[in-house]
């Protein structure tokens, strides 16, 4: 770095050489000063090791205390309850501030929920070809009238057509609520068993034994989303956003009555009225229930109708309505893992 920076003083001089090369501007002068000195004196002796502390303890008694630490019966407790533990039983090997400092050095003492070892999830990957194949299910809050009070709404919804199957209003979360919704809306619907298959989060819920054993009963395919990826229910998700972006949803429910209310007038629209972007503006009700392609149909009519008045404009090319996608994926799995069987015609996390 030196020589470079003597290359460059004669050309641009030394405080442009140095600061091209991100040193110091005196770094040239210390560095000359300290050549000289090394050659009038000799290089510097070098430092003495740090003298042990007089308290410390001696090698062998550390050796003595990592053993107790890392052996079988104290591989997994702390320190603190070690220390504890050896002097009720009358032992003394060093203080807790000295055994954190032995493991330390030793690569022992780490954060603990970085060594632990997490369970790996895999990732769903659910299609629907047709209504009825699978639901979505989850439950969000609806603030109550004071703070810190709130209302479940549980929401169970097919992925094809987006129409809202089932929901109910509750003043709490809870498995048994949770069964008894999901074995309503499937009788309901006459889900044949092995037709369905159910997913939703991971929330206590979704996992707990009840809502397990009446899908056992039912013959329903349970699925899970991974932990903290809430693209893995996405149509749930958006459905809730849908909702609580409306102009209509009120800050605040003064009573549970007013959320049912609100609800069952808002899932009426959502169902036959609202115009949703991942079924090509289709309503929930007319694809849940096979009235699409006649609707495509018309507007296919009404567009070809406009093109004959005046093909100028449309450039001369004939307009088509928005296509009805053929399969609907949570997750589609890499076009090269794909079988020949599966669409590629497809919606997906919307």
């Amino acid at each position: 770095m030196m020589a470079g920076v003597q290359e460059l003083t004669p050309v641009v001089g030394n405080a442009a050489a140095c600061r091209a090369l991100g040193l110091w501007r005196g770094a040239m002068a210390r560095g000359a000063a300290r050549a000289a000195r090394d050659a009038l004196l000799g290089p510097p002796a070098p430092r003495p090791a740090p003298p042990r502390p007089p308290l410390a303890l001696a090698p062998c008694e550390q050796q003595a205390l990592l053993g107790i630490l890392n052996g079988q019966r104290f591989a997994d407790t702390a320190p603190a309850a070690v220390h504890a533990t050896l002097l009720d039983e009358g032992s003394y090997f060093g203080s807790v501030r000295t055994m954190y400092r032995l493991l330390a050095a030793n690569g022992g003492c780490r954060e603990r929920r970085a060594q632990r070892r997490h369970a790996v999830y895999s990732k769903p990957e659910l299609l629907a070809t047709a209504p009825n194949q699978v639901w979505s299910w989850d439950i969000t809050k609806l603030k109550g009238p004071a703070k810190w009070t709130a209302f479940h709404l549980y929401v169970i919804l097919d992925i094809f057509s987006r129409h809202v199957v089932g929901w109910m209003v509750a003043p709490r979360e809870s498995a048994e609520l949770a069964e008894q919704l999901i074995a309503e809306t499937v009788a309901r619907h006459d889900i044949e068993p092995g037709q369905l298959t159910l997913h939703a989060d991971r929330g206590a819920s979704m996992r707990s034994k009840p809502v397990a054993a009446l899908l056992v009963d039912l013959d329903i395919v349970k699925s899970h989303s991974r932990p903290h990826v809430s693209d893995d229910n996405p149509f749930s998700e958006a459905q809730f956003k849908t909702m609580k972006y409306r102009p209509d949803f009120p800050a605040r429910f003064g009573c549970i009555e007013d959320a049912r209310a609100h609800c069952q007038a808002f899932f009426a629209w959502y169902n036959n009225t609202h115009r949703h972007s991942g079924i090509a503006y289709m309503t929930p009700h007319s694809v849940h229930y096979g009235h699409a392609d006649a609707m495509f149909v018309t507007r296919q009519a009404t567009l070809d109708t406009a093109f004959r008045c005046n093909p100028n404009r449309f450039k001369g090319k004939n307009p088509r309505p928005h296509a009805l996608p053929r399969a609907v994926w949570i997750n589609p799995p890499a076009l090269d893992k794909i079988t020949p069987e599966q669409p590629l015609d497809y919606s997906l996390n919307s």
